[in-house]
């Protein structure tokens, strides 16, 4: 036993071992990729960025139930609604602090007809605090710009649901 651990450490097996592991490495293909201009891709359950989606007719989704804000674990969410001539209710202020949110998703299991989603964008920062109060027109304005990937997204988030 001892006669081994001597001719191990004579011989440098450890430092040998580790730098033919190393020169194997060399040769390999690289995995890391340079991420401005190169994208890894992107879970279809990823949750990013809010976003607040419409009707094919251009109607907002949101009916104002307000379970998304009773849910929020993080009290990110306020909301604030009144009826509508024919009756329905909708939103007039629908804000999300984005410094509070900690992306656990239950706004979106928590709506009824699919209106708040977390979307594909992980690439929203900012200089200022202020630019991460989401205001209802900042997040319709995210649900018009991602309307084919959110709703590709649902679709295959669906027999998880």
């Amino acid at each position: 036993m001892n006669l081994d651990r001597l001719a191990r450490s004579f011989l440098l097996v450890e430092i040998v071992s580790g730098m033919a592991s190393t020169f194997r490495e060399m040769f390999r293909p690289k995995a890391t990729i340079n991420y401005p201009y190169e994208k890894a891709p992107i879970s279809p359950r990823f949750k990013g960025e809010h976003a607040l989606r419409r009707y094919p007719n251009g109607e907002e989704r949101c009916i104002a139930c307000k379970l998304c804000e009773a849910i929020c674990p993080a009290q990110a969410i306020t909301i604030e609604a009144e009826p509508r001539e024919d009756g329905s209710r909708r939103t007039t202020r629908y804000d999300i602090d984005m410094t509070k949110c900690i992306y656990c998703g239950l706004c979106e299991e928590a709506c009824p007809v699919d209106a708040i989603v977390e979307g594909p964008n992980l690439e929203f920062a900012t200089e200022t605090r202020e630019e991460l109060m989401y205001d209802k027109d900042r997040l319709l304005a995210n649900g018009d710009r991602w309307e084919p990937i959110l709703a590709k997204r649902l679709e295959l988030d669906a027999p998880y649901r």
